[in-house]
């Protein structure tokens, strides 16, 4: 991890920051910092060592999310969303000959992966598809008009879900990873937003066809509830995560500066800051106990369908996601009006924004009217100290 971590740190440090802003400006791809890190060999960590990855497991890619959000919110966010897919191809797709190929070129060519689950007509739900993948022999093709496909014009390849049949209802989806050639996308939609402007989650109807060994063999509804959303709940808290810490080091910095302006003193705002602190530190407790579940869930099968799990994976992305904002307007009161400009060495007027789009990046209401029908159903609570 350290490796990868340093890795990380320098391409966020040295690129991502220094056009941290001009991507949220002008709503551009971060297309310097990807240039980074597929130089460095970041994309395709997660891919096994068999295949020529680093098989990182779940805590390095969180790491990694957190060390480029504190530099970058909109490059971090992609690379989370790439990770999703990735671990999804990684962890369904070791059986099929087809997906291993692909698996190999992740880590070789460094392939960037978007993701199509978002479809109009379906109010939101990704569990539910009106495309479907229509079989014709050994090959298949499909049309999606995706309400949302981030940084779908820069990526190298989508995966898609979709009816594993045209006679299939809404809920039975299967998962297709195309690549760059075998899809078309006709822009229905821009990206002109508060916040996380880079990742430029434009909607398209995707039009591909394609090889049907391409269809990941496991059925969507498990790959979701397995591997899916727990990976995006904790890769997104971890981005939020690196994007609160980054405002608290900014506040940090600016009691500091305080301090040496008035020495004897103790700055007004330092109490503030103590409670600041106190609540990132809450934050990341939450963010890295559940990785580590996560991440020894994944060696028994059935911790992955325990009810409890699926709570705590909901838990972990809606806490995250309203504590990046209190967090971040804490931080903002200690920096006073130095922390809502704009320009200088102490704004977290980004940071805010960026962090706003935690709530809605999967609604959290939709996620707690879940949790909560999960709840009706838990008897008891997990072992605390199991």
């Amino acid at each position: 991890m350290t490796l990868l971590l340093a890795r990380a740190r320098q391409v966020g440090s040295e690129v991502a920051a220094r056009h941290a802003e001009s991507v949220d400006r002008d709503a551009r791809f971060p297309r310097e910092a990807f240039d980074a890190l597929k130089q460095a060999k970041l994309l395709g960590i997660a891919v096994p060592r068999a295949q020529g990855g680093d098989g990182a497991p779940i805590s390095d890619i969180v790491a990694v999310c957190h060390a480029l959000g504190q530099h970058c919110g909109s490059t971090a966010m992609i690379f989370a969303m790439h990770q999703i897919q990735v671990a999804c191809v990684v962890r369904h797709g070791q059986d099929s000959a087809w997906h291993r190929k692909l698996m190999e070129r992740l880590a070789g060519e460094q392939l960037l992966l978007a993701s199509a689950t978002t479809e109009a007509g379906v109010g939101g739900d990704v569990r539910s598809s009106v495309c479907a993948v229509e079989r014709k022999g050994k090959r298949f093709t499909l049309q999606k008009n995706a309400s949302v496909i981030s940084y779908g014009a820069d990526a190298d390849g989508i995966l898609v879900t979709a009816r594993r049949a045209a006679d299939a209802p809404a809920s039975d989806q299967s998962i297709v990873p195309v690549l760059k050639g075998e899809y078309t996308l006709e822009r229905t939609s821009g990206w002109d937003t508060l916040g996380m402007r880079g990742t430029c989650s434009d909607g398209f109807v995707l039009r591909a066809s394609g090889d049907i060994a391409q269809v990941l063999p496991t059925p969507y509804a498990e790959i979701s509830a397995q591997t899916m959303l727990p990976t995006t709940h904790l890769t997104w808290a971890g981005v939020w995560l690196g994007i609160a810490s980054d405002a608290v080091s900014r506040a940090r910095a600016f009691i500091r500066a305080e301090a040496r302006r008035k020495p004897g003193t103790t700055p007004s705002g330092a109490v503030r800051l103590a409670e600041t602190v106190n609540l990132l530190q809450f934050m990341r407790a939450n963010v890295v106990a559940a990785t580590r579940d996560y991440q020894r869930a994944m060696e028994q099968a059935e911790a992955l369908t325990a009810l409890s799990f699926a709570v705590e994976m909901n838990n972990v992305k809606t806490g995250s996601a309203q504590m990046a904002t209190q967090v971040i307007n804490h931080a903002l009161l200690v920096c006073g009006l130095a922390g809502y400009r704009n320009d200088g060495p102490y704004t977290v007027t980004r940071h805010l924004r960026d962090a706003h789009s935690a709530a809605v990046m999967i609604n959290n209401d939709r996620i707690l009217a879940n949790s909560a029908g999960l709840l009706l159903a838990l008897k008891d609570e997990p072992e605390l100290f199991a």
